[in-house]
């Protein structure tokens, strides 16, 4: 296919000029990604190239981070080029073994989420820095405020709402809903802020057996890490919004993540990993109907059913009642799970 001259440019300068390229599968970003492929005295060799619109998509948080967890000892796309200006990178190609691929082809699903548990236990027994280098400057961290939760939970009442009840919601209702969200954030906060990737789910690991320990994860998207509590990411990896992880595994893997990391407060960290899994699935109610009724992309509508499983199962912890108490009163039941069973 016909290339942007900046790409083909850019590909030149790296030693793919001339390579084919085919579009991979995309995601709910602006990112797209090509497999570049090329024959050589070796045989046939592929590379990934990463476009980031400029204006839409930065680079320098994907390099940055990528540097911090391949220095970490962790299976991340080694880069083998850079044109931040153009939002261009040029990147191993890890393979299509996905976590779900690889499931289906019957590796053991145990084995492998034991294993990306065991990587998050690796980044989050590290000291989270505040900034890391990148082209000669340096990427600070965000924090993952109070404020930010609060504004992605948000999405239900701005998104969510209007979708199933036809008409805005109400001003006195969105007070009512910050209020009880507001009394359970303290206890996200369970022990110091850790690197969390916030995207760390089935999509973004790949499996690579021929590979040792840690190294055998393969981990994408880590662009949007922030500071933030540590159980963040467990919940995204154990509550998964797009398949069903195997019964049985959660509670199993939680136990293994705290044997790992003995400075952790159980208690503490369940309470945490309870709120930050209604929060997070809350968000994404939100988010798969904005991507449905903004980008035009609806196939996400069929996660929802396992999302409202999941949000419920995290209201049942007593540190969620106040947020299990407005769902109760505010949303029926016919507004939830079985508004989506079509779209499944």
């Amino acid at each position: 296919m016909s290339l942007p001259s900046e790409i083909a440019t850019f590909l030149n300068a790296h030693g793919w000029g001339g390579a084919a390229a085919l579009p991979l599968a995309g995601d709910a970003s602006h990112r797209r990604y090509m497999r570049l492929h090329r024959a050589n005295e070796h045989g046939d060799e592929t590379a990934v190239l990463m476009i980031a619109p400029p204006g839409l998509e930065l680079v320098e948080p994907f390099v940055a981070v990528g540097d911090y967890l391949a220095g970490l000892g962790l299976s991340v796309p080694a880069i083998r080029g850079v044109d931040a200006a153009n939002g261009l990178v040029l990147l191993e190609d890890l393979g299509d073994l996905s976590f779900v691929a690889a499931i289906e082809a019957g590796h053991d699903e145990a084995e492998l989420y034991a294993a990306a548990t065991d990587v998050l236990a690796q980044v989050h027994g590290q000291l989270v820095p505040d900034t890391l280098p990148v082209a000669g400057g340096w990427h600070a961290l965000p924090r993952y405020s109070n404020e930010r939760m609060q504004r992605e939970v948000d999405l239900v009442l701005e998104w969510y709402w209007p979708a199933v009840a036809g008409a805005p919601a109400p001003e006195a209702l969105l007070a009512d809903w910050r209020a009880a969200w507001e009394a359970v954030w303290p206890r996200c906060w369970h022990d110091q802020p850790v690197l969390v990737q916030f995207d760390y789910h089935s999509p973004n690991l790949l499996w690579l057996p021929e590979r040792e320990g840690l190294r055998r994860v393969g981990v994408l998207d880590f662009q949007d890490s922030l500071q933030a509590p540590a159980a963040y990411d467990v919940v995204s990896l154990l509550q998964d919004p797009r398949r069903d992880v195997r019964a049985g595994l959660e509670p199993v893997l939680i136990e293994r993540y705290l044997a790992a990391r003995p400075d952790v407060d159980p208690a503490a960290f369940r309470s945490a990993y309870a709120v930050l899994g209604a929060q997070r699935a809350s968000r994404i109610l939100g988010v798969f109907v904005r991507l449905w009724k903004r980008d035009g992309k609806p196939g996400y509508l069929r996660h929802q059913p396992r999302v409202w499983q999941l949000l419920l199962r995290n209201l049942e912890h007593p540190t969620l009642a106040p947020v299990k108490a407005w769902f109760d009163t505010h949303m029926p039941a016919d507004w939830r799970s079985s508004r989506w069973q079509d779209a499944a």
